[in-house]
């Protein structure tokens, strides 16, 4: 069964992170929250999370390390020695790294995204310095790196690693009426 490490840093997005974990959890993929800081971590809009552990070099031993976005969190996740340690170490492994939002800034500064193709939130594209590709695509893959553009592309970017990990996105999709929600939508504005 693969393994992820979805690290958090005081001031995450809550949506992101907590979309991510819970489409992972029900794909039945074995998904971890880890604390950069305590085992109790403050998300950007003031919502308290409890990490599963805190950040260790157990986190090589995962198949797949996710950023979720956010401020002050991505910026916390950038200036932390150990994170850019883990997510460098983990792409010369070819493992997966993941990103969305805000926190391709910490890969930008791992050096990952280098030649890469790779999305960010609106106007990140100015803010990375890389020789990589900005797409405004949902979730960009390229290669063992997986990025997402904000909150909004949470769904889509879960649904993704769980397809990039082997699992069956298509099932978790039916269970969680993914398909229903959005043709009544489409209904109501053409019906």
């Amino acid at each position: 069964m693969s393994k992820v490490a979805v690290i958090l840093a005081e001031g995450f997005e809550e949506g992101e992170t907590l979309t991510i974990v819970d489409i992972l959890r029900r794909a039945n993929i074995e998904c971890h929250m880890i604390g950069t800081g305590g085992d109790m971590v403050r998300g950007g809009h003031d919502i308290v999370v409890k990490a599963d552990a805190i950040i260790s070099d157990d986190v090589k031993e995962y198949d797949m390390i996710v950023l979720p976005g956010g401020l002050p969190g991505a910026k916390n996740l950038r200036d932390d020695d150990r994170v850019i340690k883990l997510l460098q170490e983990m792409d010369h492994a070819g493992k997966f790294v993941c990103a969305m939002c805000a926190a391709p800034i910490v890969l930008e500064k791992a050096g990952i995204l280098e030649g890469k193709n790779f999305t960010a939130y609106v106007g990140y594209d100015q803010k990375i310095e890389t020789t990589g590709t900005f797409k405004e695509d949902i979730v960009v893959v390229d290669g063992n790196l997986v990025t997402s553009r904000g909150p909004a592309t949470a769904y889509a970017f879960a649904y993704k690693l769980v397809d990039v990990l082997g699992g069956d996105s298509l099932a978790v999709k039916n269970r969680m009426v993914y398909f229903n929600a959005f043709d009544a939508e489409k209904e109501e504005n053409h019906g």
